[in-house]
């Protein structure tokens, strides 16, 4: 068998062979080219890591603006309303106060008239007991055929008038 013992002769230079690309491809991609890889692998996710990072400080930091936004919302909110409560209280104030002047002067009015109206009457009052007093001095006149005095016919008049 001729094929056996042609490899027994190259089997010790196949072994080198072997050993040598091995060899090669040991130190080249082994130690050459995979600390390489494993770095920029290294660095992707120290990169990934740092962003995020980032992205949660980002949010950290989008909350605390939020939450400081909602403060700031509430104490306008709440200085609105305290200003609105302000006004609505001096409008009150301007309206009772225009309102104690109106009804002042709608007193000052209705007693004026009231005067008006007392004078008015009692000068009717009078002017009724004069034309009753005349009356009755006229009645007295003619029925009895007795002249009586002004005085006489006016008291009898306001006696009448007091007794109904």
């Amino acid at each position: 068998m001729p094929q056996i013992a042609q490899i027994a002769e190259t089997y010790s230079s196949q072994i080198f062979w072997l050993l040598l690309t091995f060899g090669f491809v040991f130190f080249v991609i082994g130690l050459g080219m995979v600390p390489k890889v494993q770095g920029t692998a290294d660095a992707r996710d120290a990169k990934i890591s740092g962003d995020l990072d980032a992205a949660k400080a980002a949010f950290a930091r989008a909350d605390e603006a939020e939450a400081d936004y909602r403060v700031r919302d509430a104490q306008s909110r709440a200085a609105a309303q305290a200003m609105l409560v302000q006004a609505k209280a001096q409008a009150a104030k301007a309206s009772e106060t225009r309102l104690a002047a109106a009804d002042a002067e709608v007193a000052a009015k209705i007693a004026a008239a009231e005067a008006r109206i007392k004078a008015a009457s009692d000068a009717a009052l009078a002017e009724i007991e004069t034309v009753a007093a005349d009356a009755a001095r006229d009645m007295v006149a003619r029925i009895a055929g007795v002249q009586a005095s002004d005085d006489a016919a006016r008291n009898a008049v306001k006696a009448a008038l007091a007794h109904g």
